[in-house]
């Protein structure tokens, strides 16, 4: 069986917000024409005026994923601050109202708002893609089910989201719960062949419900234009160096299910009911629950499942070249993760005095720096 190339392509949304007031502004006029200078087709508006999309080229390797990742953070930073804005990488503004905000008018994002009504209204949320090229049809969905078992552990790991309009959700990623109001989200169905998968799109499409696969959001898909497995699980991570791991541990996982189908084996699929309970922990508790272990019937700590994944792949990681950024993922759990550190930053503004949003604004400062860390 030939080896795919295990490509990568990672894509960001980022918010725009106002250097001085930290509340959120709508993308000026000329931005984004300056960001295509730099950066030509990698950078793209969103659905809502206040964000901004890049998208890394195709990488061969993680270290070739971070430069061009950094590259485009680099330059959406550096043109934004001539309107005096910067860029945030967290998939909720811990303070804004998506009432006030407004869609890009755009076709394709004037038809979202006329199919999906009120709750694509809501959509004041930022996520990342992690693109894995498998440039075989039937090892995508052979793999698709398969890597869904993995879904919460990335997400646990991601979550950027516990604030909405000022007041803390009680979850890790409430960006999921937003998200989960459109039609065609959530863990992907049980698809046994590529044959079967398509069939599943054209009824929808030759219905006219759709007009193809990019209207389908599940959490892993696969990618409509390009010969890859799409993991949209994560929230977008404040830190480069976290979102470069997170995407080497994704690219880990798809080519250590490829070695065992390679040797006649095959990860076990459990029913959604059971992997979407570890969504659901990931998505309120992050890493500091726990996720359900199906095979011993019980509930482990995340870092001991992080270890145990890290020695799962470290036969993939070493021949993808990717070692240093796999055993990075323990720097997330070291220094916790983007909502854990949000609101460490709260709890100091509040034992300070400062009023709630006085304290939502300490964050989105603590984002614009963790941004630029990196850079």
């Amino acid at each position: 069986m030939a080896e795919p190339d295990f490509t990568l392509g990672i894509e960001e949304e980022y918010l725009l917000v106002d250097r001085d007031s930290l509340a959120l502004r709508e993308a000026p006029e000329g931005l984004l024409e300056a960001c295509q200078e730099d950066l030509a087709e990698q950078v793209s508006p969103e659905y809502l005026q206040c964000q901004i999309e890049i998208g890394t080229r195709v990488a061969r390797t993680i270290p070739e994923a971070r430069d061009d990742l950094r590259r485009c953070r680099a330059s959406v930073s550096r043109h934004a601050a001539r309107w005096n804005l910067s860029p945030i990488a967290a998939s909720c503004h811990p303070l804004a109202d998506w009432k006030a905000q407004h869609h890009t008018d755009k076709e394709r994002y004037n038809q979202l708002r006329n199919d999906l009504g009120g709750v694509v209204r809501r959509m004041l949320i930022c996520g990342m893609h992690v693109h894995v090229g498998l440039n075989d049809d039937s090892l995508r969905a052979d793999l698709l089910n398969q890597m869904a078992y993995f879904a919460p552990h990335l997400l646990a790991l991601s979550t950027s989201s516990p604030f909405w309009q000022g007041i803390d959700t009680g979850l890790a990623s409430y960006r999921i719960s937003v998200f989960d109001n459109l039609p065609r989200t959530g863990l992907p169905p049980r698809i046994e062949n590529w044959e079967e998968y398509e069939r599943s799109v054209a009824a929808l499409v030759e219905i006219g419900v759709i007009e193809d696969a990019t209207k389908i959001w599940w959490d892993i898909r696969p990618s409509h234009r390009f010969p890859t497995l799409e993991t949209r699980i994560c929230d977008v991570s404040p830190r480069l160096d976290h979102a470069v791991s997170l995407a080497a541990a994704t690219q880990c996982i798809a080519r250590m299910l490829w070695r065992l189908r390679r040797s006649n084996q095959r990860w076990r699929r459990y029913d959604n009911f059971l992997i979407a309970e570890n969504r659901w922990r990931a998505q309120r508790y992050g890493v500091g629950g726990g996720l359900i272990d199906f095979g011993r019937g019980e509930i482990v700590p995340v870092p001991a499942l992080l270890e145990e994944l890290i020695d799962l792949v470290t036969e993939d990681a070493d021949a993808l070249g990717c070692t240093a950024e796999l055993e990075a993922t323990r720097d997330i759990l070291q220094g916790g993760t983007s909502s854990e550190r949000q609101r460490a930053v709260r709890d100091a503004a509040e034992a300070q005095g400062q009023d709630r949003d006085a304290q939502m604004r300490a964050v989105v400062r603590h984002l614009i720096e963790e941004f630029h860390a990196d850079l």
